[in-house]
């Protein structure tokens, strides 16, 4: 927002101002007018667009004037070297309707009006609306019928995607804000996503990643859309995160990512990895059969409320014997999640609750999903990532804004944490 442009709280008094200005006398006359016109209150040809029509030439008038230096008729003006010189029309689109107004003219063409600039058919919140129903997953077509069924405002698809690209410089600024030097858990998932790439349709992914500050706040610190993912790939991603300020993660939480606990490592020596529990369970449920789903989950339950590694092993033992012979596959994702597992154990209950899941970062991607699943496949990375950060953008607004959202039971978690990492948490 430059200097010049005012403020919301600027726009918001000078709304007050103006209902203030309005005697209610005045409202009920204008009201009994349209009733008796048969006018309608709202739509194209509505009473508040015609309302509007009138404040936009008001206010075109009031800016000539300044840019002028002197009032219509004023004797003032004569020997300036300028002058009106009539004015032409133009129709604005405006979240009443599309209106048609009238827009003076200087006899030098110097006039650069502000409230409607120049070569502009679109006033008030138009775009807002786009970006918003843009970031709800509606399609441009959608939101070409939309506008027209609701506004009865015409703008093509090309024009909605022309307002779409234009948070482009907004991603970048996104992608390479700075970060927290430290964050004590950071988690680390993905969707997978339709993308034409060279011709054909491929499956590609988001990833999307997570951090957790020290006052528990969650901020999404970027997201990276890849085909193959592997150790060169996230130590991409990890480096970049380290340039844009990031010294250090206590806590990586993910789930079978490729790659990515040797690019942690790498990256990040001191962090420890850890698996998504319930990722584990859900891998390890695929393989067994409705009738003995509750009986393992049961079993497993065991194993990840174990106080310690060595009662752990001994459950995977147990579950091994009662299970191994018919359901080979739920210990074989148990065994190869082990090594990620078992930091888990380390930690008490009140942090076992924070690190036990990524289903925070999960119900992001639910978020997500929603938005990309009514979309066939994107024509570019970039068409995805634009509808990814309007929806990631849409969802911070609405749980908490730019300062994320908080962690239920984070202060007696963080004591958890000075603890088992003295020293690397900034105090």
């Amino acid at each position: 927002m430059s200097k010049d442009q005012p403020g919301p709280d600027a726009d918001a008094a000078a709304a007050r101002r103006l209902a203030e200005a309005l005697d209610p006398s005045a409202i009920d006359a204008l009201l009994a007018d349209a009733k008796a016109a048969g006018t309608p209150i709202d739509g194209v040809d509505g009473l508040l667009n015609q309302m509007t029509k009138a404040v936009l030439e008001r206010a075109l008038q009031a800016e000539m004037t300044h840019h002028l230096g002197y009032e219509r008729d004023d004797p003032a003006g004569h020997g300036t070297g300028n002058s009106r010189n009539g004015r032409s029309t133009k129709t604005v689109s405006t979240t009443n309707g599309p209106v048609t107004i009238t827009v003076p003219r200087d006899r030098n063409g110097e006039f650069e009006p502000q409230i409607v600039p120049k070569r502009r058919r679109r006033v008030g919140q138009i775009d807002e609306l786009i970006l918003s129903c843009y970031a709800r997953g509606m399609s441009t077509r959608d939101i070409e019928a939309h506008l027209l069924e609701v506004y009865g405002v015409q703008a093509s698809r090309e024009l909605i995607s022309n307002v779409t690209d234009l948070v482009a410089d907004e991603i970048e600024i996104w992608r390479n804000r700075p970060v927290d030097e430290v964050y004590p858990i950071v988690y680390i998932d993905g969707i997978r996503i339709k993308v034409r790439d060279k011709g054909a349709v491929t499956i590609k992914v988001a990833h999307l990643v997570v951090g957790v500050d020290v006052d528990g706040r969650k901020h999404a610190l970027g997201c990276w859309i890849a085909e193959a993912e592997g150790a060169k790939f996230w130590h991409s991603v990890l480096t970049q995160l380290r340039n844009r300020g990031l010294r250090d993660i206590l806590i990586a939480c993910c789930d079978g990512l490729t790659g990515l606990p040797d690019a942690i490592t790498t990256v990040f020596p001191q962090t420890v990895v850890q698996t998504c529990v319930v990722h584990v369970i859900r891998n390890a449920m695929r393989f067994v059969s409705y009738t003995d789903r509750k009986k393992i989950a049961t079993s497993m339950r065991t194993i990840y409320t174990a106080p310690s590694v060595e009662a752990a092993e001994l459950a995977l033992k147990d579950l091994d014997q009662q299970w191994g012979h018919q359901y080979p596959g739920v210990i074989d994702v148990w065994r190869r999640a082990w090594p990620e597992f078992i930091p888990f154990l380390d930690y008490p209950p009140e942090l076992r609750r924070v690190v036990y899941t990524t289903n925070l970062i999960e119900s992001i991607n639910f978020q997500l999903r929603k938005i990309t699943k009514t979309r066939g496949h994107f024509p570019s990375d970039e068409a995805a990532m634009k509808l990814l950060y309007l929806g990631l953008r849409n969802i911070s607004s609405n749980r908490g804004g730019e300062s994320g959202t908080g962690t239920h039971g984070w202060k007696t978690a963080l004591n958890t944490l000075v603890v088992l990492f003295p020293g690397r948490l900034p105090l």
